[in-house]
């Protein structure tokens, strides 16, 4: 019999808890939170994009850091195996656009009363309100934890399933990068990712609210396109949000450290120039008296019509028969690559994840057993790995957890 302790009562920890059961081990999750999943029950907007209904090709491709650290793990508990997970659980689930996957219910809460109820029906015993503050360690092997009351709690493995620094408000304050530290193990350069982009222009954050469908966003620094992609985005007031954003934002980070970066969005990405051309005439021709202003509400959303004429090469007092042929060419440039200029990202409070963690160097990729410290784990967003949005971080969660947990129950003991 094992005397196991999980720090951290979110989708890691709780699923962890459900493989390191059995074999008579006793199985204590501590949750610093009064309740499990805090930062699960708030994912997806509240419905749980709890996995990508993808290959295995295109899940690793959409892993953006350490991609090949994940291959054991992701192999040993499938995107088809969470689904088959939750269904046992008694949780239908649907997939959408982008194959992404949801409870049929729409309802996070649904996913997270499926894993407590099993966690109770294997008498995994839960602790909440419990925040642990450090490691027990002796020579070289965890032997416990400490908790904030002062209590020694014995354990014979320890799995650290703390989250990152996204989100504070959900208890994700950054205390498994220290008990990792606390370890001896490495922890890499922390940033938020996944997050919204500050930008530079008042027109763009006149835009708040507007959002924007079928559009292709495109970054360029020193000239050079570094982000291109199509989907839909959001206008805030500070920048620019939504599906796409955050996509770029996990891509363009490190060209955001070198300095600002010059977006364009190709408001009309259906039509090539030639055509958008053509169908810019035909709408003139049918209202050649009318002012410029007036005759754009046929291509653009209303509240993208000033920010447009203020960059416009002609006056949108102008009357539509007066415009010659370069300011039309050049208007529909513009609705091919509206400008604005992003200057950097929003902080934890608004990031879905967190970009760096626990060296995965220093985590045996088949177990997520710390390599310097026996009977120490990590699993989830503690470690340095992240991905792209689609459900594919949660993804991350539950295979890296099922790793731990299987080998800290004894299930496949080398």
């Amino acid at each position: 019999m094992k005397e196991i302790i999980i720090i951290g009562g979110g989708a890691a920890g709780m699923l962890a808890s459900l493989f390191a059961s059995g074999s008579g081990n006793r199985v204590h999750v501590f949750e610093k939170n009064d309740r499990l999943g805090r930062k699960l029950f708030i994912t997806g907007k509240g419905r749980c994009n709890l996995t990508n209904d993808c290959g295995q090709d295109q899940f690793l491709a959409s892993v953006i850091s350490n991609r090949k650290f994940l291959y054991s793990a992701f192999a040993g508990f499938s995107n088809q195996d969470v689904r088959d997970l939750f269904h046992s659980l008694g949780v239908r689930t649907k997939v959408e656009r982008g194959n992404r996957v949801f409870p049929q219910s729409d309802h996070s809460s649904d996913i997270i009363r499926a894993l407590e109820r099993r966690m109770k029906e294997l008498q995994v015993r839960i602790h909440l309100n419990s925040t642990v503050t450090g490691l027990r360690l002796s020579e070289g092997r965890v032997v416990g934890v400490t908790l904030e009351n002062g209590a020694d709690i014995p354990a014979d493995t320890v799995l650290v399933a703390t989250g990152g620094l996204s989100y504070p408000v959900t208890g994700s304050t950054g205390d498994g990068f220290f008990f990792a530290e606390q370890g001896g193990l490495k922890v890499t350069e922390l940033s938020p990712s996944l997050v919204p982009m500050v930008t530079a222009e008042s027109y763009i954050t006149d835009m708040q609210g507007l959002s924007l469908r079928n559009v292709e966003l495109r970054f360029r620094q020193n000239g050079k396109v570094v982000f291109r992609e199509f989907g839909e985005m959001l206008f805030t007031h500070f920048g620019i949000s939504g599906p796409l954003v955050l996509t770029a934002s996990a891509k363009v980070e490190k060209n955001l450290s070198k300095g600002s970066l010059q977006g364009e969005i190709d408001l009309k990405p259906a039509l090539d120039a030639e055509q958008l051309d053509r169908r810019i005439l035909r709408d003139f021709e049918e209202n050649k008296n009318r002012q410029f202003k007036n005759v754009l509400g046929g291509l653009l959303p209303s509240r993208l019509i000033a920010p447009v004429l203020s960059l416009a090469p002609v006056s949108g007092d102008m009357p539509v028969h007066r415009i010659e042929k370069k300011d039309r060419l050049a208007f529909g440039r513009l609705l091919k690559a509206f400008p604005f200029t992003v200057t950097g990202l929003r902080g934890y409070e608004e990031a879905i994840i967190t970009r760096g963690g626990v060296s995965v160097r220093e985590v045996d990729p088949k177990t997520m057993e710390a390599k310097k410290v026996s009977g120490l784990y990590f699993a989830g967003e503690v470690l340095d790995l992240d991905a792209l949005t689609g459900g594919f971080n949660l993804q991350i969660a539950w295979s890296t957890a099922h790793a731990a947990g299987m080998h800290m129950g004894g299930r496949n003991e080398k």
